[in-house]
Formats: C-alpha cells, structure tokens, sequence
C-alpha cells in the first residue's frame, strides 16, 4: 500500500478542532515542523498535545502553543519556553506533568494495546497521592488537580497504575521512510518519536528521504509500517532546516612553554 501523501497541508487536512496529538520530538531534535506549521496554517484550536515539551525557541509545538491552538499538554518537561509557563501559571493551560519514563512507557503501552502498568516510578510523591497543579486561575490558586492513582505492592515493593495513551492522530518525523510507512530515525532525533507514532490511531510521518518499497533493509527498520498510515516527503530545504537550540564553544586551552 503506497503511504504517500503530496503535501504536509494535505497530510492534516482532516484533523479536526478539539484532536488528541502525540507529537514526536525532544528540543529542536526530530520535530515534525513541517506538519505542525501545516495545522497552524489551518488555524485547528482545542489540541490536546502529548509530546515531551511543548517546542523551544519558537518552533516547533510552541507555534501552535503562540497562537493559542493548544488547550492541554501531556508532558515532561517545560524547559526555557516562558510562553508555556506563562499560559500555564495563568490559567490558560491545562498540564499534566509525568516522568520522562513514564511518559515514554504510556505511549509505548498504548500503541501495544496495554491499557495499563505498574511502575515504582512517582510511588510515595503526588505523582501517586494526587494533588499535582493540572490548572491554575490565574491568581495562584489551583483550579484543577490531578486525582490520586491506584497503588499497589508487587514483592514488598509498591508501584503505581499508570494508563498507556493513544491519540487521534500521532506527527512524527524521520530520517527516512518508503511508501509502506517503514521509518528509520537518526541518532538522537529517534527520541519519542518511535513512541508517540505507536500512540497515534493516525500517524503521519514527514521524511528526509523517501524511499522506495524495499530499499530500506528490514534489520534496519526502527519503526514498522503498520504503525504509520501517511508519509509525507519533505523538500530539500525543510529537510535541511535544523536549527541548534543552544550553540556552546569550548574555551581555549592556555598553553604554557617550558624553556629547558
């Protein structure tokens, strides 16, 4: 079945408003900004985002997050993007914050068909006893909190119930992929990308390099194809388009001559 799909526009043209979104991506590394500024050009509002951050920089989720299109975040982790803290300690926002692990873990769960797990980790904090500020009213009280889970105790150890996620649709990118949705990431931009395609009902994967059926050696596969219903190929520039969030120099080592 040829996967493809012309146009990133095309790709999301029936995601509606009020769509769940797992969102692959870690910082400015592996993010599909190509199928994120095509919802924005589509102005879809009421998303509901489960992605590791909520982009950096002004790219990325943070687009959609600017232009008030994102009514709730699943995530990990808040960072450097001062809009999102803003929109969330003014009420504006509504976020669940979980480990990083257990975030991986939920989507991976939900794209296997596991409805649930026990895990140690967040056991004896408010991740487990409830009470975490889902949303604020904008004048430092807490709105919404987060509702206390099941725990239960395994070998004299306790864990806690976590539930596994799926999405509506899922927006990941690759390094490549053919037409039959099989997807190979690069190094580090693999992060949740994997997880959060699994997680999608729908996934739309935008790619570096579009292969043709077979090109791609099955031991080097990351990600199957029967996770992924749509693949859109970027073009040369957007592919090249990788910004650095943060450029650092190393500082120069004095040297010091000995005279013998």
């Amino acid at each position: 079945m040829d996967k493809t799909v012309a146009t990133a526009p095309e790709a999301v043209a029936d995601v509606p408003a009020g769509a769940s979104l797992a969102v692959g991506g870690f910082g400015l590394s592996g993010v599909p900004n190509a199928l994120i500024q095509a919802l924005h050009e589509r102005a879809v509002g009421g998303l509901s985002v489960v992605s590791n951050n909520c982009g950096a920089m002004e790219s990325g989720l943070a687009v959609l997050l600017a232009a008030g299109r994102i009514t709730r975040v699943t995530g990990s982790y808040i960072g450097a993007n001062k809009e999102f803290a803003r929109q969330y300690l003014a009420g504006e926002l509504e976020v669940e914050m979980i480990p990083q692990g257990t975030l991986a873990e939920r989507l991976r769960a939900g794209g296997a068909g596991i409805p649930a797990f026990y895990t140690p980790a967040g056991v004896g904090t408010q991740v487990a006893d409830g009470g975490l500020p889902w949303r604020y009213d904008g004048s430092g009280g807490v709105a919404l909190a987060s509702p206390p889970k099941e725990v239960r105790e395994f070998d004299g150890t306790e864990y806690v119930l976590e539930r596994g996620i799926r999405t509506d649709f899922a927006l990941v990118r690759a390094v490549r992929g053919d037409r039959h949705g099989n997807l190979v990431f690069n190094k580090s931009s693999r992060n949740f990308n994997p997880l959060a395609a699994m997680a999608g009902r729908v996934t739309i994967a935008e790619v570096e390099e579009l292969m043709e059926p077979g090109e791609i050696e099955p031991d080097a596969v990351h990600l199957p194809g029967i996770f992924v219903q749509r693949v859109v190929a970027l073009t040369p520039e957007q592919a090249a388009d990788k910004r650095i969030e943060r450029r650092t120099v190393a500082a120069a080592t004095a040297r010091r001559t000995v005279s013998g």
